[in-house]
């Protein structure tokens, strides 16, 4: 499949409606569908929003992007990953109907996972865009139940835009005519383009700020709209960034009706890794002793700052990174907040990353984002070298989801 167009990613919809026609239009029978966007946040609030529906008895088809460890991942049907052989059965289908004819590989492993959540019953289906929304090939389904967009950033410039209103542009491109978006956190800049968008489409549009609020109080996350107040444990997603988060999902939820086993559900029973993922097994954590390992995949610079804010937080302890990034992304963005609050980066290649910066690189963008750094041939190597220099330190292993999926899979 990885041979059938030149272009990994390549943003157009014709491709994707010919491979579904093909197969039956599968996008028509799909249970009622939850549309997720963003730059920040959507698989922890498809986390969020899966956990509180099933806590509420529902069964939940979800798809998200990129996989970690397994290509499984991408794909729940019914709240249990897809298994190898149904995998390999639309696959093999999707395959065959394409008939050699161009098409990527996110194009053609949608449109799988599309047929396999429209021959398996459920309740809901939380489809999370892929890049930007407009042209993404999620964007296939005409009349989704609702829309969330999460909130929007700098990134993925090369295909979005240069400027926050293109990409938001991109973003609100999965509006559609009538259907109800829960938006979290935005810029104004963002704010004004999504809205813009809403009302051309008769849109409703429930923002946060304006119809809900979400807040931590005494310990408690607070979430308020105009159906009244509530009061629950704060996600068990760690970060501030979570609890807004969280907000849209229990917007979402609201909206769709559900109750007080949803709402608890959704903050206490949500897991989503390498989102701050505490390292507790395996490899690494032998060789790390009395040391601290985290692990998270965020890449641009609202999540280099909200990651950032959550370490100041911790219990005070030397911090050190080891980051690895592609080169597609902003990199002194990412580091820059972590300034003044890390000991040392140490930066290291992704493996197996045609994409990814050199260690060296890596140093030279985090140097001129104000840290210390040195490179290392590996994030072992790093790792001993942190442990010799201080046995007790936090590390924190960060930069790329690819990265992340890497420290899964050799540390499972």
């Amino acid at each position: 499949m990885m041979a059938l167009h030149p272009k990994i990613i390549d943003l157009t919809l014709d491709r994707v409606w010919r491979l579904l026609e093909l197969l039956g239009n599968p996008q028509e029978a799909l249970p009622p569908v939850i549309h997720i966007a963003g730059t920040n946040g959507k698989g922890s609030t498809q986390a969020m929003l899966r956990a509180g529906l099933e806590a509420a008895g529902h069964k939940v088809h979800a798809y998200t992007s990129p996989h970690l460890a397994r290509f499984h991942e991408r794909i729940r049907l019914a709240g249990v990953l897809i298994t190898e052989d149904d995998l390999t059965a639309v696959l093999d289908e999707c395959y065959a109907a394409n008939g050699g004819e161009p098409i990527t590989y996110f194009e053609i492993t949608t449109c799988a996972a599309l047929l396999a959540f429209s021959r398996t019953p459920a309740d809901y289906l939380l489809l999370e865009v892929g890049l930007g929304g407009r042209l993404d090939c999620t964007n296939v389904v005409e009349q989704p139940a609702m829309t969330v967009i999460t909130p929007v950033s700098m990134d993925h410039e090369q295909f979005l835009g240069d400027t926050l209103p293109k990409i938001a542009g991109e973003k609100a491109g999965i509006l559609k005519r009538g259907v109800p978006c829960i938006v979290g956190p935005q810029d104004d800049a963002a704010m004004d383009v999504i809205e813009d968008r809403a009302a051309r489409l008769n849109a409703p549009v429930i923002a946060y700020g304006q119809h809900w609020h979400v807040t931590e109080e005494n310990g408690r996350l607070v979430y308020q709209d105009e159906s009244g107040l509530l009061d629950l444990p704060l996600p068990n997603l760690p970060g501030r960034h979570q609890i807004e988060n969280a907000g849209a999902a229990l917007a979402v939820l609201r909206a769709l009706g559900e109750g007080d086993a949803a709402f608890e559900g959704a903050v206490r029973n949500a897991y989503w890794p390498a989102r701050m993922q505490k390292l507790k097994e395996g490899p690494l954590i032998e060789a790390a002793g009395a040391a601290e390992l985290w692990l998270d995949g965020g890449h641009n610079p609202a999540a280099g700052k909200a990651l950032a804010w959550h370490l100041a937080t911790l219990p005070e302890r030397p911090t050190y990174m080891i980051c690895g990034m592609l080169n597609t992304k902003d990199a002194t963005g990412y580091m820059r907040p972590f300034a003044g609050q890390v000991r040392k980066l140490f930066g290291v290649s992704i493996p197996g990353e045609a994409n990814t910066l050199s260690a060296e690189q890596t140093v030279a963008f985090a140097e001129t984002g104000g840290l210390s750094a040195e490179p290392a041939q590996s994030v072992e190597a790093a790792l001993a070298t942190i442990l010799a220099e201080d046995p007790h330190a936090r590390v924190l292993i960060c930069g790329s989801l690819y990265l992340a999926g890497h420290i899964l899979r050799s540390n499972g």
